[in-house]
């Protein structure tokens, strides 16, 4: 009868594990799709400022404007 408790809650730990592990698979994928996705942008940002392109609004430094009030 031990020996059965104990069993039983070997294969709770393993369950439990098995789904840990699972989930943290989802999430290593998803962040993985999220690093590629950032790296394409990053890639397309550096061709468009090597590049010179005009058509795109320039980044404006925050710091440098006046707050709406003024």
């Amino acid at each position: 009868m031990i020996d059965d408790k104990r069993i039983i809650e070997i294969e709770r730990k393993i369950a439990f594990q098995d789904k840990i592990i699972e989930d943290l698979n989802y999430v290593i994928i998803r962040q993985q799709k999220d690093i590629e996705g950032l790296k394409k942008a990053l890639v397309q940002m550096q061709e468009q400022s090597s590049s010179g392109e005009q058509g795109h609004a320039p980044i404006l430094n925050l710091e440098d404007e006046k707050p709406p009030h003024y």
